[in-house]
């Protein structure tokens, strides 16, 4: 026998409790994952009998600022309405999967000019057709592949929350208006971001 309320679907209110977090943590995790690898050896270019090693920043020009915008944007994700979500969501899966298109790109087929920085740096020389007569040999180190991993979470973790976010608790939930809303969406258990939330506001979240 019914009360007149309208049920949750099954699923729903593990959802509204762990959607948001999976789909920051993963955002998150690739995010800082790949700002790393911008940072470490992707590859060393042999010139002139000299090893020079090329970070991932220095092989791949936007590799940087593409994790930059995927760390702030998996920062905002926690806070943000419903709308802006979605917009989120799509951004993340157009970041991350830039992050690993050029990723891969690289390892499937490593060019001098990714080397271009640091040669010209090295030897004063520049210009694309120079620098691949300059370089003698290229060697890839894991972190290319490193990086095509952290980019496809970033995309999964827009993925997740394009399919997730119509079932995620809004900040300050528990402070609305109960009218009109599911006895389920009330009960659900509060999440880590959640219980922020509500220390932020000076409220008890264990209440």
């Amino acid at each position: 026998m019914t009360d007149g309320r309208m049920g949750a679907a099954p699923g729903e209110g593990a959802l509204a409790g762990r959607g948001r977090m999976i789909a920051v943590l993963a955002a998150l995790s690739g995010a800082a994952l790949a700002l790393i690898g911008s940072t470490q050896t992707w590859l060393t270019a042999s010139v002139a009998g000299a090893t020079l090693p090329v970070a991932g920043s220095e092989a791949v020009s936007v590799l940087q600022p593409l994790s930059l915008a995927a760390l702030a944007l998996s920062l905002v994700l926690a806070i943000v309405g419903p709308v802006v979500r979605y917009v989120l969501a799509a951004l993340a899966v157009a970041v991350g999967g830039g992050i690993a298109w050029l990723s891969a790109a690289l390892v499937a087929a490593p060019r001098a000019t990714a080397a271009s920085a640091v040669v010209t740096e090295h030897t004063g020389i520049a210009g694309e057709s120079a620098i691949e007569d300059l370089v003698q040999g290229m060697a890839l180190t894991p972190w290319p592949a490193v990086t095509i991993v952290a980019g496809a979470l970033i995309a999964l973790a827009g993925l997740w929350t394009l399919g997730t976010a119509h079932a995620w608790r809004r900040a300050g939930r528990r402070y609305e208006k109960r009218s009109g809303r599911t006895a389920a969406a009330d009960d659900a258990p509060l999440d880590a971001i959640d219980s922020w939330d509500d220390l932020s506001r000076g409220d008890d979240p264990t209440r």
